[in-house]
């Protein structure tokens, strides 16, 4: 079953049934990131992650706009929850941005999660930067909630990933992750399992999760990109 609930993540997490478990925890929050100072980082997310002489099409997304602390602050909290909401040896994978991956990897230990590595995306296509490197990578930061069994039932796995940025019609929300990009990733999750994405966005992983045999569990914060994630997925 896919299902998207509209609210924020930490009051949703809050009132769930402490019966409401999860076998992997894979989400793309807010990046909170996307400039070199914190007036840039209040922008508009639209002024941040698109790159367009026309207005952008997608509609601004929540939570982007916060300092390094706040930021750090909330993904504790919410991660915290949703560990609480995942089996022992449940797995957690967190995207962030080469800026936020330090802090990521904290919040990531200080809500109980064992850290287990980074695994890069390679989008591809990106803005080009004369006299620098390109900025073409994000990071799947992963680990587990305590113990990792070597003996799952889950197949070895690639540590780097290469799919191009998502555009044309198929794109509905200003940083959306590619189809296949997450197909990969939810594999990690025990075979028939349950995925929470507590950052749904335009639900592209409930979408991965259901292609490949999952249950899922989305919560979105921003009501119009709550009801696209509805249409696309028919729940």
């Amino acid at each position: 079953m896919i299902e998207i609930l509209q609210g924020h993540a930490l009051d949703v997490l809050e009132r769930m049934p402490g019966e409401r478990m999860f076998d992997a925890v894979i989400t793309d929050p807010p990046y909170a990131s996307g400039a070199s100072t914190q007036s840039g980082v209040a922008a508009g997310t639209a002024s941040k992650y698109t790159y367009t002489k026309k207005r952008c099409p997608y509609p601004d997304f929540e939570g982007d706009s916060m300092d390094k602390r706040s930021w750090a602050n909330m993904m504790s909290l919410v991660l915290q929850l949703a560990r609480e909401h995942t089996h022992k040896g449940g797995v957690i994978v967190l995207f962030a941005d080469w800026r936020q991956v330090p802090m990521a990897t904290d919040v990531m230990q200080w809500a109980g999660w064992i850290w287990r590595g980074i695994a890069p995306w390679d989008k591809g296509n990106c803005r080009p930067q004369k006299g620098r490197f390109r900025q073409q990578a994000e990071f799947a930061i992963w680990g587990s909630n305590g113990g990792l069994p070597v003996d799952r039932p889950v197949p070895c796995l690639p540590g780097i990933f290469a799919h191009r940025n998502v555009s044309g019609p198929q794109r509905l929300h200003q940083t959306q992750k590619p189809l296949e990009l997450m197909r990969e990733i939810v594999r990690i999750c025990l075979p028939g399992g349950s995925i929470l994405d507590p950052f749904a966005g335009s639900g592209t992983t409930l979408e991965a999760a259901r292609l490949e045999g999952y249950d899922a569990l989305g919560i979105e914060l921003s009501k119009p990109i709550f009801a696209s994630a509805r249409r696309r997925l028919n729940c």
